[in-house]
């Protein structure tokens, strides 16, 4: 008799349910979110698991790595599709949620979540960290230019380097606004510091990986672009078909169609954001830039005919399939295309 399980799992405990090919609950326990608590459960002999379900969360990356090295056959199950399913119960519990996770695995009702390799969840914690960095140091920047402004103290135009500089100019006869923001400007100096520690630990790792290196031959992609795409693609096997990637990144129009409704709407914006918006910002930079390509030609024609804004959507779409092959293929962009005789 083949068993499936259902993991709910919170920060401190995790509701486990167990059943059998029936339906029928054999066993439900709730133990420590913890992988020696949870492989105690399923490692007994009288069970013998086709599926174990757990929803993506904080903490599944560490548990689902835990009971796939004990060859449990676990499934990552996708939140929002598990929220849908599981929104029918009346009650909302842990328990619960535990049975419907369970029911879900025995029917095959789910939709399963690439699990990324430790190596990709690293380079995804470097990115995190200094995209977090960089936020609250223009952060610290706009509160400074809002803040004194109050007092009529306009920052205006000034770079990077030259802002704190400008700043203390500002207060100079300020003695009191001066112990106001001298915190800040510390804090903004370590800030910034960190983040270059960080940008270089990226493009060290970009430069001694051939797959961002060829990557980059793409107009638009830069280190930052290409080792996000990298870590977020992560095992470009698992697209069969490169046209699928800019469907997992949101890129491709969401459809409404009952009846004799039948309508596209804009993008979905689902899957992961921060690949979605590299893409978006490389598009941007590929039309800014000098350079012309097949490829910029293509997006220039849509811009014409619908739009500046819809063509970068677009071309940040098509640069998310053309950067799969050139992963797979170990080819590089091609500027021009080959014209094949008659």
């Amino acid at each position: 008799m083949d068993h499936f399980a259902g993991l709910d799992v919170s920060v401190k405990e995790t509701s486990v349910c167990i059943v059998d090919d029936s339906g029928k609950i054999v066993r439900e326990v709730t133990v420590a979110s913890e992988p020696e608590a949870l492989l105690a459960v399923p490692k007994r002999p009288a069970y013998r698991f086709k599926r174990i379900g757990l929803e993506a969360g904080p903490l599944s990356q560490w548990l689902f790595s835990a009971l796939a090295e004990a060859e449990l056959p676990v499934i990552c199950v996708e939140t929002r599709h598990m929220r849908a399913v599981l929104q029918a119960q009346i009650n909302k519990t842990d328990r619960n949620d535990a049975r419907g996770i369970a029911q879900m695995m025995r029917v095959g009702l789910y939709r399963p979540v690439h699990v990324k390799t430790l190596r990709s969840q690293k380079l995804r914690m470097l990115l995190t960290h200094r995209k977090l960095l960089q936020s609250k140091a223009i952060a610290i920047d706009n509160d400074l230019r809002g803040t004194l402004r109050n007092f009529g103290l306009k920052v205006g135009m000034v770079g990077k380097v030259k802002f704190e500089a400008r700043i203390r100019e500002l207060v100079e006869n300020f003695p009191d606004l001066a112990e106001l923001v001298e915190p800040l400007l510390v804090v903004r100096r370590v800030l910034h510091q960190q983040i270059g520690i960080l940008h270089r630990r990226l493009l060290a790792i970009v430069r001694d990986d051939d797959v961002c290196r060829r990557l980059m031959t793409v107009p638009g992609v830069g280190p930052v672009v290409a080792l996000t795409y990298r870590a977020t693609v992560d095992v470009p096997a698992r697209f069969r078909k490169s046209k699928a990637v800019g469907a997992v990144f949101g890129l491709t129009c969401s459809k409404y169609q009952s009846g004799e409704i039948d309508r596209s709407g804009r993008i979905s914006r689902c899957g992961d954001e921060m690949m979605r918006v590299m893409l978006y910002e490389a598009a941007q930079s590929m039309l800014h830039s000098k350079k012309w390509s097949w490829l910029k030609a293509w997006a220039m024609q849509i811009a014409r005919r619908r739009g500046i804004k819809k063509a970068i959507v677009a071309l940040a779409r098509r640069l998310a399939v053309i950067l799969h092959p050139i992963w797979v293929d170990g080819t590089e962009f091609r500027w021009t295309r080959k014209v094949v005789a008659a």
